[in-house]
């Protein structure tokens, strides 16, 4: 049975940032092509071509606030007070902006193993 473009989409759909990104340079290799932004854009809902920086955003601090407080100042290079009211202060608040999608994964993976609940936008 052949695989339909529904497929293709759903399939696209229940992937990440990084395994979109990984798959249109895979395609790209084997067709010898180039993705282009105006070419992508009206494939499919954002989903042909993933974005290569995003905002690392914190939606909730969790349980665990003295580790949450320290990973902010560890990768914002921010004093102890000012993480700390970055964390107590309006959620959802960017930790980080304009960040490669993999360096965005590290941070979000860091966070929440601390407790906290995080979105890369």
């Amino acid at each position: 049975m052949a695989i339909t473009k529904d497929d293709i989409i759903k399939a696209l759909e229940e992937m990440k940032l990084t395994e979109l990104n990984d798959l249109v340079k895979a395609i790209e290799d084997h067709f010898g092509v180039v993705a282009a932004a105006a070419v992508a854009a009206p494939a499919a809902a954002g989903a042909a071509a993933a974005p290569s920086e995003v905002s690392v955003m914190l939606t909730n601090a969790g349980g665990n606030k003295v580790s949450v407080i320290k990973i902010v100042k560890e990768l914002t290079g921010l004093g102890l007070m000012e993480a700390k009211k970055l964390v107590d202060g309006t959620l959802p608040v960017a930790i980080k902006e304009n960040v490669k999608v993999e360096d965005a994964e590290e941070m979000k993976k860091q966070l929440m193993d601390a407790g906290a609940s995080v979105d890369l936008k």
